[in-house]
């Protein structure tokens, strides 16, 4: 069974493809590019203000377990 989309994050979906679009190799700028907008258009449709990432592990370069000081 699928999760409910209340649990999503508001514009996620749109964030998450347009960061794994920066990560592909090749770039294809003019596919980040429209997912930008698309996320763009997400923001001003659901009049999002800001952005926060809650778990710290989100971002994190892989296989970098351990901790910077």
């Amino acid at each position: 069974m699928d999760a409910p989309e209340s649990l999503q994050p508001v514009c996620g979906q749109e964030a998450l493809d347009l960061l794994n679009c920066t990560t592909e190799s090749p770039y294809d700028k003019e596919k980040c590019q429209r997912l930008l907008e698309a996320l763009r258009q997400c923001v001003i449709n659901k009049k999002v203000k800001k952005f926060s990432l809650s778990d710290p592990r989100i971002g994190k370069p892989e296989g970098s377990n351990e901790k910077r000081s």
